[in-house]
């Protein structure tokens, strides 16, 4: 039986590598790609789609709401690996958490990518080790989502008027967030504790 493959990377090289690797394995087929996570839902109806295999970080929908959308439309119908650069511990949760059924980084060998696509088709589990390690050592994360608001858009390096602005808060209720998510990340200010909560993949 043939695995049909549905591809999400802005990448076009990296895309175009991968579906070309994964086509020479007689049980898999890539059937469609896309550059972002936008569409995915109707494009795995049309394209019956058994696995789809995501980056996180795409423009318009990133991977892992990528994957929340897909567990909401298809329940264990369709699996989802995540496959990316950045091998966080956080966005492993973060992915686990929204319904992925395996994390890989993009410098897997190709069969272990392979082997891991037949994994998660067929109900397992397929995480990168040292990733799995990481975050059993790392532990939850430890940001509220209104923290984790302020922090992405506290990276630009805004001012907390425009932070309020644009997460819609009162800048005293921002300076609060930011204060705690400063003492959770153990930083000095908001900057360090954004590129730190980044670094972790919690945001």
């Amino acid at each position: 039986m043939t695995i049909r493959l549905l591809l999400a990377d802005d990448q076009h090289l990296i895309r175009a590598g991968l579906a070309a690797l994964l086509n020479l394995e007689d049980d898999l087929k890539v059937v469609h790609q896309l550059p972002d996570g936008a569409g995915l839902v109707d494009a795995i109806r049309e394209h019956r789609v058994d696995v789809a295999i995501l980056d996180i970080e795409m423009p318009e929908v990133d991977g892992i709401t990528a994957t929340q959308h897909i567990s909401e439309a298809f329940g264990s119908v369709v699996a989802v690996l995540i496959l990316t650069t950045f091998g966080r511990a956080g966005y492993l949760q973060r992915a686990m958490a929204a319904g992925a059924r395996g994390f890989m980084v993009k410098d897997a060998p190709a069969q272990q990518l392979a082997e891991a696509i037949r994994t998660v088709h067929h109900g397992g589990t397929a995480v990168d080790p040292t990733l799995a390690a990481e975050a059993l050592s790392t532990g939850a994360n430890p940001l509220t989502v209104r923290e984790r608001d302020v922090l992405k858009a506290a990276l630009t390096g805004a001012s907390v008027k425009t932070i309020a602005a644009t997460v819609h808060l009162s800048a005293g209720t921002v300076r609060n967030h930011l204060s705690s998510a400063i003492g959770k990340t153990q930083t000095s200010n908001r900057s360090e504790a954004a590129q730190t909560a980044q670094l972790k993949g919690w945001l």
